[in-house]
């Protein structure tokens, strides 16, 4: 058993740590199936959600998958100095990059009316109908930018998280952001 992993799932009074993860995390290290499958089926709506914005849809399922098969590989390398979703997400997050390299997904590096994204810096009024058109603007967004969106707004990553992951500075994630907003705002815009 991982020493950082019993120790994350001791309290300092002593008792077992409430949350699951770490319980099921130390059984299925050492080979409990059952333990792998309860925390797949606690986390894999929100990894194929992820996956499913940072790739296309049609993507989701089998990276999804893949993303767990890597997990279960990689159990003895989760320390407990953070929470499982965590580490589980920047797993689903390197393999999505590598993914999108091995595929070779590359997108126009500048959208062809980015300056009349510039131009345009009110939002539109939410509607209803809004989370489908959310989901296919997102889609639509250059690789980068998309990253950094779901990453920051979707996700919750800070700036510096979110360059340690691609390899960037805090400026670029900042720039991207910027970029992908605007060209949301624009999507989204009736």
């Amino acid at each position: 058993m991982n020493v950082s992993i019993a120790l994350a799932m001791t309290p300092e009074d002593g008792s077992r740590a409430a949350h699951p993860d770490l319980e099921d995390v130390r059984l299925a290290a050492g080979g409990d199936v059952a333990a792998f499958e309860r925390l797949y089926r606690r986390h894999v709506d929100r990894v194929h959600s992820l996956v499913s914005r940072m790739l296309e849809p049609d993507l989701a399922d089998e990276v999804t998958q893949d993303v767990f098969v890597r997990a279960w590989g990689k159990l003895d390398t989760f320390r407990g100095d953070s929470a499982f979703a965590t580490w589980l997400h920047r797993v689903t997050v390197n393999l999505v990059l590598g993914r999108r390299k091995k595929l070779g997904i590359r997108r126009e590096r500048y959208h062809p009316d980015s300056q009349v994204v510039l131009d345009r810096t009110s939002g539109a009024v939410p509607r209803a109908d809004m989370g489908a058109e959310f989901e296919a603007g997102i889609r639509r967004l250059p690789e980068r930018a998309r990253e950094v969106f779901v990453l920051h707004d979707v996700e919750g990553f800070k700036h510096r998280e979110i360059a340690e992951m691609l390899g960037v500075t805090t400026g670029t994630t900042k720039a991207q952001l910027h970029r992908a907003r605007m060209l949301m705002r624009q999507y989204l815009s009736p």
